[in-house]
């Protein structure tokens, strides 16, 4: 039997089909690697820091041969560094991004506090005044100790920062207790002031066995309810008890995260989170300006105004 289709050209080969739909996207431009920045570090001198500062929350910091020749100090980082140095070091007024790194964990060797250490190191090269929380004596959750020094020194840190930083170990298929049990320490508000409002977050998570998206997923839905902007890029290190050196190790100083795919995504996380955070930090009160709390301000001027006005003519 003849065929009844019209004369055609056939369909190209499969493989010419641009299947990701690249010419749809967006021109982009490469930008150049200054050389200029290699190994450079706007970490914060000891001469400059607050003793008490290093000490309860830089527990990351290495001594300066170990900082100046590891694997964070060879990152090439030029553009973020360069961007750093002009919005930061070099603007008149500018003070260093804050960050606050939220652990889940209190085990004595806890691998999400080892990814964290890690974080913040790359963090602190870049220029941050990075400060780890101790979640260690913090109560559980109630309607009671708000005053506790714990909960009030976390709930600080957070108005405190500019960004937030979050690794949880994943337990039972998601975040732990002792990561939940800090947010839910942090109001969405507290008076007239939001402790996460506008925040840059960027987030990340271990895992004994394969790889699991279960936590930074969660991750992302509570700083999405904080009122936080989570950076599109996340980690994920599946069996991390094989990720890291020992302890003991002498090779920069123990419990480093090896070479892997898996150190260069957390590379690309914090890079991105500074890069972010440099660009919304000077919009923060823009981001927190909404048409329907204006309206309830205005109507609680209105009930003020009335009730003032029926006292008057009493």
């Amino acid at each position: 039997m003849a065929s009844t289709l019209p004369n055609s050209a056939p369909p190209p080969p499969l493989a010419n089909v641009d299947l990701n739909n690249t010419a749809a996207a967006r021109p982009t431009t490469s930008l150049a690697v200054d050389p200029a920045y290699a190994g450079r570090s706007f970490a914060i001198p000891i001469t400059e820091d607050s003793m008490r500062t290093r000490r309860f929350y830089r527990p990351f910091v290495l001594d300066d041969e170990t900082a100046s020749e590891d694997w964070v100090a060879r990152l090439e980082l030029s553009s973020v560094l360069k961007m750093v140095e002009r919005e930061v070091l070099e603007k008149e007024g500018a003070e260093r991004l804050r960050v606050l790194v939220l652990v889940g964990s209190l085990r004595k060797r806890s691998y999400s506090r080892l990814l964290a250490y890690e974080a913040s190191r790359i963090l602190f090269r870049l220029g941050c005044d990075v400060r780890v929380y101790d979640p260690t004596g913090l109560p559980v959750k109630d309607d009671v100790q708000h005053s506790h020094t714990k909960v009030q020194e976390l709930r600080d840190l957070s108005k405190w920062s500019d960004g937030h930083v979050w690794i949880s170990p994943e337990q039972h298929g998601n975040i732990t207790a002792v990561f939940k049990n800090q947010i839910d320490w942090i109001p969405l508000s507290t008076g007239s002031v939001r402790p996460t409002q506008g925040r840059t977050l960027a987030i990340a998570q271990v895992s004994g066995g394969s790889q699991s998206f279960n936590t930074v997923n969660t991750l992302r839905i509570l700083g999405r309810w904080m009122r936080m902007f989570a950076i599109p890029n996340q980690s994920s290190v599946p069996q991390a008890y094989t990720q890291f050196t020992d302890a003991d190790d002498p090779r920069e100083g123990g419990s480093r995260l090896l070479p892997s795919g898996n150190r260069d995504r957390l590379v690309d996380c914090m890079e991105e989170f500074v890069k972010y955070t440099l660009v919304m930090r000077g919009h923060f009160e823009l981001f927190g300006d909404r048409y329907s709390e204006r309206e309830e301000r205005r109507g609680k001027e209105r009930a003020m105004a009335k009730e003032k006005e029926l006292g008057g003519k009493e």
